[in-house]
């Protein structure tokens, strides 16, 4: 399945660019459209892709993983290396991968459409596995941060590749489902990071065998990408055409392989420059998809979902319930959610499971608020809290949480797919680490009822947003997307 197919599997005369060009205009016109196969109306098997989608998704559990490695073990850490109750220091060592994968997301778009997906994903291996193996042998404070800032530029650069490429490979009629292993893969890292740690507090020094760990994953990261089909999209776009008829064929079987190709040449007329200016992403017509995007991923972090679980483990204390199976309790309930987001996304479509992702926040927002509210005492008060709290990760991970990620590399044009959600990314980090470091100093200075009420009418707000602006994508091709969205002028 994964190896290239040789020529006697071909079902199709490759042909240059402009021939497809031709057959395409033809089509267009139905002069010959009784003779061309019904290709499109026959779906490719699933199994093609598969693997390649699979191995892109490691990306994604490392992301995960790293988010939550230093969780359990933080304190171990700073007693180690000498920093032990200084407050500075653990706020460093755990955003200080923040600030790396905002410089990794900011150069992920020209890294992506420079050197291709694989060798981008290779690329964001090759950090990873530095960063982590300086992090597990370091005996100094300045050692771990430089550790977490290169694992960070891995991060920053993971996700939007993954989605780059996990939305150009899949087929139209699973592309939803493919999109939601990249959440369910970060679910997964972030679960494996927490249980992984839980003996840090019985064993001396097993914080280092947890940053060791995490250089397994990458290591088959960047050896997979070997084997992986490339990008037909970016390949097209290098002009290497022969090599997208092979991938394609590769990813979707030779039968499929003239339409796909077709599907791309409606795109390229020759009439567009290969550069991409950093101004178009704001300006002119590319501006309102970019616009988005941004908005979307501002929204998914100004809900509050990063103060949610930063939070939870105080709530579960308060309910009698220790940290660690808080932290089990969370991760089943996210999980729980992107399994039936998978299930659903290729079913109901993006902006229903938006749309309902959004309210179903807003309303556990207001059972938080209710909660917080000093009119209720007791356990009712717990219940709510706790329940709204595990209700808020719940419908987060069935829409808010996977949807943006697979929507906006549908929704943006080929041309600058790759750049414009370098620039989404980059909102998406800004506003994460904002909302973290204003968290507890909201929280302090309004209370949980107004900080609460905040998020919720974000969520609101958010509803809105997706109602007017975003454009269902469910089972149609990229290209049939980017006609609808930005039709030629």
């Amino acid at each position: 399945m994964w190896a290239h197919r040789t020529g006697e599997f071909s079902m199709y005369k490759r042909m240059s660019p402009r021939d497809y060009t031709v057959v395409a205009d033809v089509e267009d016109s139905s002069v010959v459209s009784h003779s061309i196969p019904d290709q499109e109306t026959t779906n490719p098997s699933w199994r093609l892709s598969f693997p390649h989608v699979l191995a892109a998704t490691i990306s994604a559990f490392l992301f995960g993983y790293h988010l939550g490695v230093v969780n359990e073990p933080l304190e171990s850490i700073s007693f180690d290396l000498g920093f032990n109750g200084n407050t500075l220091a653990e706020g460093l060592v755990v955003s200080t991968c923040l600030g790396g994968a905002l410089i990794g997301s900011l150069f992920s778009g020209w890294i992506a459409d420079g050197i291709g997906r694989r060798r981008a994903f290779q690329l964001c291996a090759l950090p990873m596995i530095v960063g982590a193996s300086i992090s597990a042998t370091t005996t100094t404070l300045a050692g771990m941060l430089l550790g977490r800032l290169l694992v960070g530029t891995g991060m920053g650069l993971g996700p939007p590749v993954a989605s780059l490429y996990v939305t150009e490979v899949s087929p139209p009629f699973v592309r939803g489902t493919y999109g939601s292993f990249i959440q369910i893969a970060t679910c997964l890292g972030l679960m494996g990071a927490l249980l992984f740690g839980i003996p840090v507090r019985e064993i001396a020094g097993w914080w280092r065998i947890c940053f060791w760990v995490s250089t397994v994953p990458a290591g088959i990261l960047a050896l997979s990408m070997m084997f992986c089909a490339e990008s037909p999209h970016w390949l097209y776009k290098q002009g290497r055409t022969a090599e997208a008829e092979a991938e394609f064929e590769r990813l979707l079987g030779g039968a499929h392989v003239k339409f796909a190709m077709q599907e791309l040449s409606k795109l390229d007329r020759g009439d567009e420059s290969d550069v991409v200016h950093f101004s178009e992403l704001f300006y002119g017509r590319c501006f309102r998809v970019v616009f988005i995007g941004s908005t979307l991923f501002a929204l998914q972090q100004l809900s509050g979902i990063n103060a949610i679980f930063y939070f939870s483990s105080t709530v579960f204390k308060n309910a009698g319930v220790p940290s660690d199976l808080a932290n089990v309790f969370v991760g089943i309930v996210n999980i729980s959610g992107s399994v039936i987001a998978m299930v659903l996304m290729d079913k109901l479509g993006r902006k229903v499971l938006l749309l309902w992702s959004f309210f179903g926040m807003a309303v556990s927002m207001g059972l938080q608020v209710i909660a917080a509210s000093s009119n209720m005492l007791g356990s009712g008060t717990l219940y709510l809290s706790v329940g709204g709290m595990l209700m808020f990760v719940f419908t987060f991970a069935i829409g808010a949480g996977p949807v943006p990620g697979l929507l906006l590399p549908e929704i943006f044009p080929s041309r600058i797919r790759a750049k414009a959600m370098a620039v989404c990314m980059s909102v998406h980090w800004v506003v994460n680490f904002f909302v973290g470091l204003l968290f507890l100093r909201l929280l302090e200075q309004l209370g949980p009822r107004i900080l609460y009420t905040i998020f919720g009418t974000f969520c609101l707000m958010a509803v809105v947003f997706v109602k007017r602006n975003v454009t269902e994508t469910k089972g149609k091709s990229l290209q049939e997307i980017e006609i609808a969205l930005l039709p030629p002028e």
